[in-house]
């Protein structure tokens, strides 16, 4: 087990797409973070540049300037068009030009796993192992079940996200760079039950695995820390992410009725690390306990707290466990000999 001293501390820019990369490393070096979890969006990063001569060298030299690293990039947007059916205008928003081509929806998948596998390639020229992301699926819309779906339709949708997702992780084994899939809603795997059946239906390939991020785990009504126990041989990464579940009154459902984030009518929101209801050190000592040694990455997304002061508060937080294992067994400290 690595010495859980020492914790390499990121901050996710996939919420920063609106400032220049230049402009999140300031900010994450004056505040602290060893480095950036880069979101393959906006100007942060573009993957159909990986072959431009100096690209990649230009954006390792951004950071090198704010002696920031990166051990981790994340290509979500992309990854969620891979697989998902409907494909339509949610998606335009999300999408480069350049995948979203004239709309037509089978069009737009195939673009988007072509990019997927540009991303594992930008990966691998930046020297990162890890790429984070959604994978769509073409189920979600079914997650109620009524009317009913026959069990077939189910298959299917696993059989689709196998077909889709073999090819682009056969480019990621090529490069050595892993897949680290948020377990979330709308996508192929969104709770435990879901994360088993989606690793059978990939053939548990080692390139891919989970980014843990315990946020949409809590109001599912999930535990997190026997998730990162359950599947410690699949966490590839970690994302903080905090929640706050309110008072289950009798109107308050775990659906949240379409409201917008922030609504105090709704269930649940996410909130700064360590404001909310994660039980961050039981997670840590499960992290501790598997072995995890790679980097602990915030990702800032509360409605109600401006994300210049969210950001740095939870750092801070998270620095509270980075405390060092014990130097005697239990038992030592305990002997009378």
């Amino acid at each position: 087990m690595s010495d859980p001293a020492g914790k390499r501390y990121t901050l996710f820019t996939g919420q920063w797409a609106d400032l220049t990369l230049e402009e999140v490393a300031t900010h994450a070096a004056g505040w602290g973070y060893d480095g950036l979890e880069i979101a393959v969006s906006g100007e942060h990063l573009d993957a159909w540049r990986v072959d431009e001569p100096g690209y990649v060298e230009e954006r390792l030299a951004l950071l090198e300037r704010h002696g920031l690293k990166v051990w981790a990039i994340s290509n979500h947007l992309t990854g969620q068009a891979v697989c998902d059916d409907p494909i339509d205008g949610r998606h335009r928003a999300l999408l480069r030009e350049r995948v979203w081509g004239d709309g037509d929806p089978e069009g737009v998948r195939q673009r988007a796993a072509e990019e997927m596998k540009l991303t594992a390639r930008l990966a691998q020229k930046l020297g990162v192992d890890v790429v984070i992301g959604f994978t769509g699926s073409s189920i979600w819309p079914y997650v109620t079940m009524f009317p009913p779906v026959p069990t077939e339709q189910m298959d299917a949708g696993y059989t689709d996200f196998a077909d889709r997702w073999h090819p682009i992780l056969d480019v990621f084994a090529e490069c050595g760079v892993r897949f680290a899939h948020e377990v979330h809603p709308s996508e192929i795997a969104y709770d435990y039950w879901t994360t088993q059946r989606a690793l059978e239906a990939i053939d548990h390939r080692p390139e891919f695995g989970l980014n843990w991020d315990p946020s949409h785990m809590m109001w599912q009504g999930l535990d997190p820390v026997a998730f990162i126990t359950d599947f410690a041989d699949r966490i590839y990464h970690v994302d903080c992410k905090d929640v706050r579940v309110r008072s289950r009154d009798g109107r308050n459902g775990i659906l949240s009725s379409h409201l917008p984030w922030g609504d105090p009518r709704r269930s649940w929101d996410f909130v700064s690390t360590g404001r909310g209801d994660v039980p961050w050190e039981d997670c840590f000592r499960a992290l501790a306990t598997i072995g995890y040694d790679g980097p602990i990455s915030v990702e800032w997304e509360d409605a109600g707290m401006d994300r210049l002061h969210g950001a740095p508060e939870a750092l801070q937080f998270l620095r509270r466990f980075d405390f060092p294992p014990p130097t005697a067994s239990f038992d030592a400290a305990f002997s009378s000999d």
